[in-house]
């Protein structure tokens, strides 16, 4: 009887030893995607497939700036990023589970409706644009403001902002529900979801045109990311983004992130 006993412990115990852990990087402090409390929509996204493949659930934390990629997956940290733009060269990516744009963020009272890049009325509102550094690296919006000459009337808002507050990226859609600018020019998912948070009501529309030239479109294909040798992987979170696309789908409209046709 302790032999059967002791056997079966020894089994249990081997089980466990065996027992498969999916390790994804992500950021402790980046609403609407993730946050160390599991709230954002790739945390979301990482339970999904983690549960489908049958594998423990473990974090490394890591603000996501410049250098992100480096330390993390190509120092074999972790296993996958749940939401790389498809076309980055570092990783190998899956097919993607969404496709996005940059928004234009208005107060809903100041009827400002059907903007585009060309539109006269940017001219002389006030704009909030995300800006990524003082290099030349920013985003795709800035590049298109500053190529039609719209520099004096807008205001930058650093995307990776002050991490000693919830949620940085949230400051340019904060400020246009303030009437510190009139327009926020801001990346889909971030405008989306924090729109919809805000106690002013203001609406969300896509930016177009949408290829304002071959450099700086502002429409992504994102993926899951993996690291480059881990093809292996990538197929396992294919087979899952595939065979959970409705879920995922209602999980990205839970957290009002604007979608276009891929």
């Amino acid at each position: 009887m302790k032999a059967a006993i002791a056997l079966t412990a020894a089994l249990l115990l081997g089980s466990c030893a065996r027992q498969r852990t999916l390790t994804v990087c992500a950021d402790p402090n980046n609403l609407p995607f993730s946050n160390r409390a599991g709230e954002g929509f790739e945390n979301k996204l990482a339970e999904l497939i983690a549960r489908d493949l049958h594998a423990n659930l473990a974090y490394v934390w890591w603000a996501q700036r410049r250098g992100y990629v480096r330390n993390t997956l190509n120092e074999r940290k972790c296993d996958l990023w749940p939401g790389v733009a498809s076309t980055v060269e570092m990783l190998a990516t899956t097919r993607p589970y969404y496709r996005s744009t940059y928004v234009f963020v208005t107060r809903a009272s100041d009827r400002l409706d059907r903007l585009t890049l060309d539109d006269p009325r940017l001219r002389h509102l006030r704009i909030g644009v995300q800006l990524v550094g003082d290099d030349g690296v920013n985003t795709p919006p800035a590049h298109a403001l500053a190529r039609r000459g719209i520099v004096a009337n807008v205001r930058g808002y650093m995307l990776y902002g002050d991490y000693r507050r919830p949620n940085p990226p949230a400051a340019i859609v904060e400020a246009v529900a303030r009437g510190d600018v009139d327009v926020g020019i801001a990346w889909g998912p971030l405008g989306g979801y924090f729109a919809a948070r805000s106690p002013v009501p203001l609406a969300v529309e896509r930016v177009t045109p949408w290829l304002d030239d071959s450099q700086w479109p502002m429409v992504y294909d994102i993926s899951v990311g993996v690291q480059k040798t881990d093809l292996p992987l990538q197929r396992e979170v294919e087979h899952v983004l595939e065979s959970r696309a409705a879920e995922i789908g209602a999980l990205l409209d839970r957290y009002h992130i604007p979608r276009v046709e891929q």
